[in-house]
């Protein structure tokens, strides 16, 4: 049986609403300022992450763009709705490992889950949940772990996912990938 990625696009939605509002009643006075879905090279897991303005602040100066950017470094990485992103994990898991001996398949399948991600999260900016649950902007972000991105990719998610300051800020500082 073949993963059915209307479901999950749903699923991953409601997580994404329930990690962002709980880290967002839990941690509010620090200044959520972005949230990201990210996953593996091997599409094997769907995760949440946000990071904090004030978390931010104790962040080297000199690598200010790369700690407000990269979700890997991010406060509360793999926080909230913790239960509704194993179960999508482990749907997306089983269905590779069922499968990944097909290399043709894997590389469909990375990229239907990756679009699907793209997908929620441009959904959910269109919806403003993001802006009317924080009160403010919000940074979105998909991103994928050991994973070499190119830069007119990620440029093109960052332009499809936001429509504020954090958006320019981010082009400028994958613009300085290229220096």
């Amino acid at each position: 049986m073949a993963l059915d990625f209307e479901l999950l696009a749903r699923q991953i939605s409601a997580a994404a609403k329930v990690a962002f509002t709980e880290v967002l009643t839990q941690h509010h006075a620090e200044g959520i300022y972005s949230f990201a879905l990210y996953s593996d090279e091997g599409a094997m897991t769907v995760c949440p992450a946000i990071n904090t303005l004030d978390h931010l602040a104790t962040q080297p100066a000199e690598d200010h763009a790369y700690y407000k950017f990269e979700p890997a470094e991010w406060k509360y990485e793999m926080v909230g709705a913790e239960a509704l992103f194993n179960e999508i994990s482990r749907l997306v898991r089983t269905e590779v490992l069922a499968k990944a001996a097909d290399e043709e398949w894997f590389v469909r399948f990375r990229k239907q889950l990756f679009d699907t991600c793209l997908d929620v999260l441009a959904r959910l900016q269109q919806e403003s949940f993001f802006r009317n649950a924080a009160g403010r902007e919000v940074f979105l972000l998909f991103a994928v772990s050991d994973y070499e991105a190119e830069p007119a990719e990620l440029a093109k998610q960052v332009r499809r996912l936001n429509d504020n300051a954090y958006r320019d800020e981010y082009l400028a500082w994958l613009r300085t990938w290229e220096a």
